[in-house]
């Protein structure tokens, strides 16, 4: 698979996660406010409102990694310093805190790392391992954080949600980087997704059951996703193509070469 300097591609799949988490905080998180002309009092009390919403994310976070992911509103709200009352007069429920929380750490950790990753010169095998590295490495460095945000415990769709602003990113890159070697880039969303869908799910498991080490996972799933990008570069991403003319699997030892 030839190499490229990953910079440009880099750029573009930074720009898409943040364009992304802009659009979950207003889409998802902030309440609508009403276009206020007139009412100065109103005005005011959404910008308290949206800074107090602020500060109990905050609380919560350090709650949920104090805590455990498993830990109630009731719990949420004695260590945050205030009554459960008051984290309903500003989240609807559990879910709204959840989707609160998946941004902060979106934005205040995950991101960044993975950004970071993106933005290596580095060659393509490289920035692969680099960008799986970062994610599992900073998920298994804060992982009561991580469960919490991904909603296997807060019983909400905020994994939907992480899931988009990450394979957005992925399928930008995808996109250059196909692009740049003449080969077709509309399989790269279908890729992109199934790329990190494969990541949260094997990162799930492993937290699920607590085995395995983290070098040995970024090694699996560096394995698993080079050996695809490197079919799909090698038919030009064309599905047909491949469908066509699929790469061959070895023979098995005992085997004659066909």
């Amino acid at each position: 698979m030839p190499n490229l300097n990953p910079l440009s591609s880099a750029t573009v799949a930074v720009n898409a996660a943040r364009t992304l988490t802009r659009e979950l905080e207003q889409r998802i998180l902030m309440p609508a406010v009403e276009a206020v002309t007139s009412d100065g009092r109103k005005q005011r009390w959404e910008k308290h409102k949206q800074e107090r919403r602020a500060e109990l994310t905050a609380g919560t976070v350090a709650a949920i990694r104090d805590l455990g992911a498993d830990a109630g509103m009731d719990e949420i709200a004695s260590h945050v310093g205030v009554s459960k009352t008051v984290l309903y007069r500003y989240f609807a429920d559990k879910n709204d805190l959840a989707a609160a929380v998946t941004v902060t750490y979106m934005e205040s950790t995950l991101l960044p790392k993975v950004s970071e990753a993106l933005s290596d010169d580095l060659i393509d095998y490289d920035l692969v391992r680099a960008v799986i590295g970062a994610y599992v490495e900073t998920v298994s460095e804060d992982p009561n954080l991580y469960r919490f945000t991904t909603g296997r415990t807060a019983g909400s769709s905020s994994i939907a949600h992480t899931e988009r602003i990450f394979a957005g990113a992925v399928a930008s890159t995808l996109e250059v980087r196909l692009a740049a070697r003449g080969a077709m880039t509309t399989g790269a969303r279908t890729w992109a997704t199934a790329i990190v869908g494969a990541i949260i799910r094997a990162v799930d498991d492993v937290l699920a059951h607590g085995d395995g080490s983290t070098s040995q996972l970024v090694d699996e799933l560096t394995m698993l996703v080079w050996g695809g990008l490197v079919g799909i570069v090698t038919r030009n991403g064309d599905p047909e193509a491949f469908a066509a003319d699929p790469l061959p699997m070895p023979p098995l030892p005992d085997e004659e070469p066909t």
